[in-house]
């Protein structure tokens, strides 16, 4: 948990429902061990392919990269893989691409199990030696496209290098002829190392291998140890981190030097360990700029400190005596105590002078510590770890101190950071003695709550998570009676952290820590309960942890003052906006917990932080007050105001709102003129708000209105104070006429959130400066969020005021209700587009719900205001938006159409077809559908197409649909309407109603581009498909005839590209019609042929073409081969003289008089 990257502050979290989890444990064995096995079988035949090489090899590395995270299940496979790969490299007849292939598979088996354990398969008898060296001698290191080749052979070289023989018995006599001399097999691998070592590619990291496993051979070490150090400090002397090259060297001698100080004897290495030490200090790799080189000089230089250090166990270390989980939980349902065994080890050499470069060594770790990269600092805390086990107690105690050092606020998060992942290498190792957990609590509290604000964001996630790795790690260290007396802040501090932590790792890691402390520890209050809500996955989601989960657990009297108090002092001033927000919701939550401490301790802080300088703490501060005001509203109230930007705005209409709810006694205070003039402002400016506040700022704002006048503006029981009325609804609604929307917005939803006693007889005025606002004129066209807001607020009027007969002033009657009807009914035609899209998708979908309100109201107090000709064109109405394309949209308009065909509180009056409607939709199938999904939705609203009343409004947004771009949409309302029409073939009068609906639809959408464009994809389809193939028996059919007509006027001089297109579509599906009809779209066709769009020019011949072929009746058979010749062979996006001629030509071959030429755009 602690080696996570330092995050990017400021970012949105990832919550729970939002994030991957990683399956582990999914697989269970090599399931494709045949593919495989065949796999490699084939190697020999596809390696001179490009494209078959490189499937095989895509397909290998498909089937290894399963196995990731499971690579021991490839255990079982690995020899037989090893060895069919090996006899393709060991057969002397196997060409140079074949082996190199084959090195590939080896190379992607290595990466995915990792080379420790492949390399035992490999080889490593004594005949072994000489041909892989070979092997590895020819190689070019300058071939990038077989450095796999290089890596894998240098491996295997590094296992042969391990037998148990000397080098020298298998040179045989080296003098070859005389006074020529071939070089020892020793001298051989040692210059390949060397050679590969300074290497960019990955090889550099096998000759590293290579290298401490040679090196440190007996017979090698004798003799060659001190010339390859030798060689590699004038390597890392003569280089310079500054430039490529030197980096590369540097890397690959790093990495060998680090090798041999691991693998081989100490009593060998020590002699070259000072002067090692001195050549890295030389090299000042802390100043470097490449993480790698410093990981590996931190590396280097531990190993160079345990090598001055003799091997040993401290005597002096801590021990818990038993470390096994399920003995530990079975001691203790025994009533028993963990015996610590008694610890035999030496302590003669506690007194040892300690080496003089251990003090150099140990000073770079805590240098190492500090790094800007957490690799470094985690090789680092492991140094040090590995370093204090070895020391005297008392030097291993400085070091404790020098780790303590880095919990300075003078240091950056990075120390923080490698502080708290040294601390807890020291607690896990038994080097942390509990003597100095006084010390070590205290900095790792600090640690659980550190954020350091940097700009607009902070840092910090990195150091909290580490913090709770040490917790984590101290559980397992230590027994129960060392931790007892930090149980209390320690457990205080992880819940904290699981709950309200800013960011998802912190709160998982603090929910581990906090189980792994139930377990081993079983001293933390209330563990289990805890545990069973705030678990690994429950801390996932941010606003369930800060509003759910924190009640719970400040029910625990041990844990809910420390929680309102972290909030209070870090969570209400914290720089993002939504943590206040969520922390001012918690703390209204907690409050309840504990009411005497927030009203006497929690409030006058939050008070006195409202005058901070800061803006984020007055924000946080003002919310808070609210959110604690409105829970403690029976037991104290103070006032606070303030002022700044929006935030505070925001922050005060909250307060506003929560302090009217509480029923302050402002009655009469000029302090309610304040609040009112600070509504209205906000209102009227909301255009200045950024757009991703507008609308809480505007939430809060009517909210706080809504409060206010319930409670300050009532005269009265039920009377409003006559001068407050008249200035109030004078002013909101001079406002409705703003020219800026967002004040429309406003004070439309203002209007709409006054309390009844307020609208008491000036209804109708408001009613109408509404209808105004929803009404559409050229000057405000866009203005699509105005006439929202504005049919919201009708309709939260029509609930305030109620149904009252004869009362058109006070509540909605005959008198008013049809007009109330009209503005509503007139925004189901609201198709306003802009840049956003489909805007006027938001006033068709309030006009939806507001219809559903009042309608639903009307029937419940007096239905007979509702009248036949509303109530049929509601439904039909609704009916449209449900079978129209968005998704979203269609759901919401299934909703309304179904809650008012079963409403039964009484029903509604007047609802056509409603016996049929509740066959098609029964109650039982509601709950089941799921509208916004088209596979669902669309088979069952065409079954409405089978209604009259309805079939217009369906078949209108059916059409839309059809014509779409989303291909779900399109591909299952076809299959839809097909279905319908398939149905309906054997009904010539159903068939015959269906077609005039389709052509009124065209005609009254005349020029209408949202909808005679999908319209003529429609007739594409519905013609293509033959399902008006019953009309193709009567020569100019009625239906034929007005369609051509319909489609050449909506072509006629049309620039849109589209449109274009689908009217050749459905030209060309035409000429199945016989008689005039054919003749005319045949002559529309040859119009085209000459557009001045060369595009068009060419689809018309294209699909002229095809359509010639299909309907071979057409055209005679004689003149069908010269048409098609000329059809497939002219360039028709020439030039449009040379277009010309041909084009006439087919005039004449088809019968049809040949255009003239007129100046009329578009056609020639």
């Amino acid at each position: 948990m602690a080696l996570s990257d330092e995050p990017a502050a400021g970012g949105p979290e990832e919550e729970a429902e939002d994030e991957t989890l990683a399956f582990g444990a999914a697989l269970e064995a090599f399931g494709e061990s045949a593919e495989t096995r065949a796999l490699l079988g084939r190697l020999r035949e596809v390696h001179g392919g490009g494209a078959e090489r490189e499937v095989a090899l895509e397909r290998f590395r498909v089937i290894m990269d399963k196995y990731q995270e499971q690579p021991h299940l490839l255990d079982p496979h690995l020899e037989w893989m090893m060895n069919l790969l090996l006899d393709i490299v060991q057969d002397q007849t196997s060409p140079a691409s074949l082996v190199h292939l084959a090195f590939k598979f080896l190379y992607i088996i290595t990466k995915v199990r990792g080379y420790k354990t492949f390399l035992r398969l490999f080889p490593h008898e004594v005949a072994d030696v000489e041909p892989v060296l070979d092997l590895v001698t020819i190689q070019n290191p300058k071939d990038h496209e077989a450095w796999e080749t290089r890596y894998m052979l240098l491996l295997w070289l590094s296992v042969t290098c391990l037998i148990p023989f000397d080098f020298s018995r298998l040179d045989g006599n080296l003098l070859t002829q005389p006074g020529q001399a071939r070089m020892s097999i020793m001298d051989r691998i040692l210059q390949i190392a060397e050679s590969y070592l300074i290497v960019s590619d990955k090889a550099r990291d096998a000759a590293a291998v290579l290298v401490s496993r040679f090196i440190t051979r007996p017979d090698v070490k004798q003799s060659k140890m001190a010339e390859f150090l030798d060689w590699s400090l004038c390597n890392l002397a003569r280089s310079s981190f500054q430039t490529m090259q030197g980096v590369i060297t540097m890397d690959g001698t790093l990495q060998a030097l680090a090798q041999i100080f691991k693998h081989g004897k100490r009593e060998d290495c020590l002699p070259y360990a000072a002067t090692v030490l001195r050549c890295l200090d030389g090299c000042r790799l802390p100043e470097s700029n490449q993480t790698l080189l410093r990981k590996l000089g931190v590396k280097l230089v531990q190993r160079l400190g345990l090598t001055f250090l003799k091997p040993k166990v401290a005597a002096w270390r801590y021990q818990r005596g038993c470390r096994s989980l399920a003995a530990n939980l079975q001691l203790l349902t025994q009533g028993q105590s963990e015996q610590k065994p008694l610890i035999l080890t030496e302590d003669d050499d506690e007194d040892d002078d300690v080496p003089e470069g251990v003090e150099r060594v140990i000073e770079q770790l805590l240098v190492g510590l500090k790094d800007k990269d957490t690799v470094v600092r985690w090789s680092a805390a492991k140094g040090i770890g590995r370093m204090a086990g070895r020391l005297p107690r008392a030097l291993a105690d400085d070091v404790v101190g020098s780790v303590l050092d880095c919990f300075s606020f003078q240091e950056t998060d990075k120390a923080w950071h490698g502080g708290c992942l040294a601390l807890a290498e020291l607690g896990r190792r038994g080097l942390l003695l509990p003597s100095r957990l006084v010390d070590v609590v205290a900095v790792i509290l600090k640690a659980l709550t550190y954020d350091e604000k940097r700009g607009a964001c902070s840092v910090g996630t990195n150091v909290r998570d580490a913090a709770c790795y040490v917790c984590w790690a101290f559980a397992r260290a230590y027994e129960p009676q060392e931790l007892k007396p930090f149980v209390t802040a320690i457990s205080s501090a992880l819940v904290i952290a699981a709950v309200f932590d800013r960011d998802i790792n912190c709160r998982r890691a603090a929910s581990a820590a906090f189980q792994e402390n139930v377990g081993r520890q079983g001293t933390f209050p209330h563990g289990i309960d805890i545990l069973t809500t705030a678990d690994y996955f429950a801390v996932g989601n941010r606003s369930n942890c800060f509003l759910v989960i924190s009640v719970f657990i400040a029910g625990f009297p041990e844990y809910t003052q420390p929680m309102i108090d972290h909030l209070v002092t870090m969570k209400i001033s914290h720089w993002d906006g939504v943590i206040r927000e969520l922390a001012a919701r918690a703390l209204h939550n907690l409050a309840q917990q504990a009411p005497e401490f927030s009203a006497t301790q929690v409030f006058p802080r939050l008070l006195s932080m409202t005058l901070s300088p800061d803006l984020h703490m007055r924000h946080g501060s003002i919310l808070a007050c609210a959110e604690v005001a409105y829970a403690l509203y029976k037991l104290a109230a103070q006032e606070n105001r303030g002022l700044g930007g929006q935030l505070m705005r925001q922050a005060v209409c909250v307060l506003i709102e929560k302090l009217s709810l509480s029923k302050m006694p402002f009655r009469g205070d000029t302090v309610i003129d304040g609040w009112q003039w600070l509504i209205n402002d906000t209102l009227r400016h909301l255009h200045l708000i950024s757009s991703h506040s507008r609308q809480q700022m505007k939430d809060a704002a009517v909210s706080a209105l809504a409060a206010l006048c319930s409670e300050y503006y009532m005269k009265e029981p039920g009377e409003a104070d006559p001068a407050i009325q008249e200035e109030l609804i004078t002013q909101y609604l001079a406002e409705l006429r703003n020219p800026e929307e967002m004040t429309r917005c406003g004070f439309s939803l203002a209007l709409g959130a006054l309390p009844g006693f307020l609208l008491k007889g000036r209804l109708q005025q408001v009613l109408t400066g509404l209808r105004a606002v929803t009404h559409t004129s050229p000057e405000d066209v866009s203005f699509a969020e105005s006439r929202r807001d504005g049919l919201k607020a009708i309709a939260r009027i029509c609930q305030t005021v109620g149904v009252k007969a004869g009362a058109p002033d006070e509540a909605v009657c005959g008198e008013n209700v049809s007009q109330i009807y009209c503005a509503l009914l007139g925004c189901m035609d609201d198709y306003t587009t802009d840049s956003r899209g489909d805007v006027g998708t938001w006033v068709r979908k309030a006009a939806m719900t507001s219809l559903m309100d009042l309608t639903l109201l009307l029937a419940r107090s007096q239905p007979e205001l509702i009248e036949a000709h509303t109530c049929e064109r509601i439904m039909c109405c609704v009916a449209q938006q449900a079978s129209e394309k968005i998704d979203r949209f269609r759901a919401h308009a299934a909703s309304v159409f179904l809650t008012l065909l079963h409403f039964d509180s009484p029903p509604i009056p007047h609802v056509p077809h409603r016996g049929e409607l509740e066959k098609l939709f029964p109650r039982s199938d509601v709950a089941s559908v799921n509208w916004s999904a088209p596979s669902q939705a669309f088979p069952r609203i065409t079954q409405l197409l089978g209604l009259p009343t309805y079939r217009y409004h369906v078949l209108l947004g059916l059409v839309v649909s059809l014509g779409g771009l989303t291909e779900s949409t399109i591909r299952h309302s076809t299959q839809s309407l097909f279905e319908y029409m398939k149905g309906i073939q054997s009904d010539p009068q159903a068939l015959g109603s269906f077609s005039g609906t389709l052509l009124q639809i065209f005609e009254d959408n005349l020029l209408n581009e949202r909808v005679s464009v999908p319209l003529l994809k429609t007739l594409d389809h519905v013609l293509t498909h033959g399902c008006f193939d019953i009309f193709t028996t009567e020569e100019d059919h009625p239906f034929a005839v007005k369609l051509l007509a319909l489609c050449k006027k909506e072509i006629k001089n049309s620039k849109d590209i589209q449109k274009l297109l689908s009217g050749i579509a459905v030209f060309c599906e035409m000429v199945q019609f016989p008689g005039d009809v054919r003749r005319q779209a045949l002559l529309q066709l040859c119009l085209l042929l000459c557009h001045r769009f060369p595009l068009i020019r060419k689809t018309t011949a294209s699909q002229v073409y095809e359509t010639l072929l299909t309907y071979s009746d057409v055209v005679g058979a004689d003149v069908l081969d010269e048409v098609v010749t000329v059809l497939s062979d002219t360039a028709w996006d020439a030039e449009l003289a040379v277009v010309r001629e041909q084009r006439n030509r087919l005039c004449d071959l088809l019968g049809v008089p040949r255009p003239q030429l007129v100046p009329q755009p578009g056609a020639c």
